[in-house]
């Protein structure tokens, strides 16, 4: 994980100022590894570090120093002798207030050094950033040192559309929406079709004709394709492949594959192309339960987009 200074802007308007809890360091057997967050609001909480007493802990330390005004800490707990756990590591915490003041402070850049603690800048810090904007060197992260922490900045959220909001696609939208670092666009062709509560960060787009759509998604972008319609689907296909994509997935089964490729083929798509979308979409193994399909698409999203090529394997 990274900093995002725009998705904490946005936390810092849902839940007022926050402490960021994050796990800077993490030792032997632990609850989350390294760079796992948590933002404690004075009334709410958002992410995890691993829950149980670690977790409970933390966030009540976290709102005493949110109430203190303390611009941040640092904390290391063995997990065994300071809370009884067996997990038998240790992690340090750092804790650190978080308002739009705050974050209009700390600029952009690749990495985002900053003090805890109002200390000066350990020579350690200052050597690490001289050599990254030298030679492009990174070392591990988060790094805390002398009261300093640096972090990496978010790159940019990966670009997934999902098309239909039938029951595989709210299941879909369901199961993906929480994961980080995913920027999900969700279409269809009403109101009606979409549930009544979108979850947060999800973007919900209506189009009489979802297809028309295709040339305002990136390039980039991963694609889900879950509509009600045979015909709209195909059509999708059909301008996707001409438009461009990272990667694709399709509902459907084996007849469906086949039927779409002679399809796609017709209307002119050379067959390796038409290769690149995979179908059927999630791992059969777990069946065909529109929950059971999106956790085998969840998992193949947070292997890479090279995971479609491994499902399409699969399936053929």
């Amino acid at each position: 994980m990274s900093f995002d200074p725009q998705a904490l802007a946005a936390a810092v308007e849902r839940l007022g100022p926050l402490v960021r809890v994050l796990v800077a360091g993490a030792a032997g057997s632990v609850p989350r590894e390294a760079g796992a967050a948590m933002l404690i609001g004075a009334a709410a909480q958002e992410g995890t570090i691993g829950g149980g007493s670690l977790e409970w802990q933390a966030a009540a330390r976290a709102r005493e120093l949110l109430a203190a005004g303390t611009a941040g800490a640092v904390e290391r707990v063995p997990l065994g002798p300071a809370l009884g756990q067996c997990c038998g590591g240790a992690v340090t915490l750092a804790f650190e207030r978080l308002d739009a003041a705050r974050l209009a402070q700390l600029g952009s850049g690749p990495l985002l050094a900053r003090a805890l603690d109002g200390a000066p800048m350990p020579m350690a810090v200052a050597r690490l950033l001289a050599r990254a904007r030298a030679e492009g060197a990174l070392p591990r992260l988060p790094l805390l040192e002398g009261g300093w922490l640096v972090e990496r900045a978010a790159p940019p959220p990966r670009a997934l559309w999902i098309w239909g909001a039938g029951h595989v696609g709210r299941a879909l939208v369901a199961v993906l929406a929480p994961l980080p670092d995913l920027a999900i666009t969700w279409v269809d062709t009403g109101a009606g079709r979409f549930p009544e509560a979108i979850p947060a960060g999800v973007a919900q787009v209506i189009a009489a004709n979802p297809a028309d759509l295709v040339p305002h998604a990136p390039r980039g972008a991963e694609h889900l394709i879950v509509t009600f319609s045979h015909a709209l689907d195909l059509e999708l296909c059909h301008r996707l492949l001409g438009h461009g994509f990272a990667a694709a997935g399709l509902i459907g089964s084996a007849t469906k594959r086949a039927r779409f490729h002679g399809r796609l083929r017709a209307l002119g798509h050379a067959d390796a192309r038409i290769l690149r979308i995979a179908c059927p979409i999630g791992d059969p193994a777990l069946g065909k339960h529109p929950q059971a399909i999106a956790v085998g698409v969840a998992a193949a999203l947070l292997r890479g987009p090279s995971a479609w090529q491994a499902a399409k394997d699969r399936a053929g």
